[in-house]
């Protein structure tokens, strides 16, 4: 299966990364000097799941001549109109999109531009970033995980999808339940990055603070609410899991939101908070 990765950011540099590591048939759509620098250092991937550095195929907005089988959008929900400009030639009758963003709203564009029926659900869970040598650096949080599945149901793509996975060093998996999956990545994801970037501090730092446990969980409960409210109530072993991320002492979490913020960056707080 041919995969035109849209972003080599940590996301779709981790995982693409690991593709392209094993020999898959892997091409990321990225900017000039995106380009430039992974021609220059090829990706270069820091994990406790080992190092790697990689050549890759790259391919810049109007340079797109064929067909993929599969296009895996990793980039910020913010630049997911121009995304869909620049990867559209990509995308013929039997393509699949994947995409590994953040929130639900990008799942309403998608079906709008492209149709319902090329839409796969998706997350992932991996503590990364890019680091100011452009760097995909994971976190000592050792998941790095993917999780596909069909709006409805499960099929033989699907399966052919995660198949890509085996042998990279990451995990993926195929969800039955993958739309509840996602708001559940919500819930937690609004709640770590609604209180760290309001608090501009590490969920170790905000337990340590006087009423930071209330604080944090008084808004895990409204996100929870408002989730549920939509119809997708997030389960209790999944809701007392994160409670144990957020609650825990000396945690140096953060949201990859309050990072972007503290570097000055483009942040995706309409995404993540706004649009819930």
């Amino acid at each position: 299966m041919r995969v035109l990765v849209v972003g080599a950011g940590a996301i779709g540099g981790y995982f693409g990364g690991r593709l392209a590591e094993v020999g898959r048939d892997v091409s990321f759509l990225v900017r000039p000097t995106r380009a430039e620098h992974l021609a220059r250092h090829g990706l270069q991937i820091v994990s406790q799941h080992g190092d790697a550095c990689v050549r890759v195929r790259t391919l810049q907005a109007g340079q797109i001549k064929e067909l993929y089988d599969v296009v895996l959008i990793a980039t910020k929900a913010y630049g997911l109109d121009q995304a869909i400009v620049d990867f559209g030639p990509a995308v013929g009758d039997h393509t699949v999109i994947l995409p590994l963003l953040n929130g639900m709203r990008h799942m309403d564009v998608l079906s709008t531009h492209f149709g319902p029926q090329r839409l796969l659900g998706g997350l992932c869970s991996i503590a990364a970033t890019m680091d100011r040598e452009g760097r995909v650096v994971q976190s000592t949080v050792p998941v790095h995980e993917i999780v596909i599945g069909e709006l409805g149901g499960t099929t033989e793509r699907v399966e052919r999808i995660a198949e890509l996975f085996k042998g990279a060093k990451c995990d993926a998996r195929v969800s039955k339940t993958i739309v509840l999956d996602m708001w559940e990545k919500w819930t937690w994801l609004a709640t770590l990055a609604g209180i760290t970037c309001l608090m501009r501090a590490s969920v170790g730092d905000i337990v340590a603070a006087p009423g930071g446990c209330a604080a944090t969980l008084a808004l895990l409960d409204e996100v929870t609410r408002v989730a549920s409210a939509y119809g997708y109530q997030p389960r209790h072993e999944y809701l007392a899991y994160i409670r144990s991320l957020l609650t825990r002492e000396g945690s140096p979490l953060t949201a990859s939101m309050f990072r972007d913020i503290e570097r000055g960056a483009e942040a995706e707080g309409e995404h993540v908070l706004g649009d819930l």
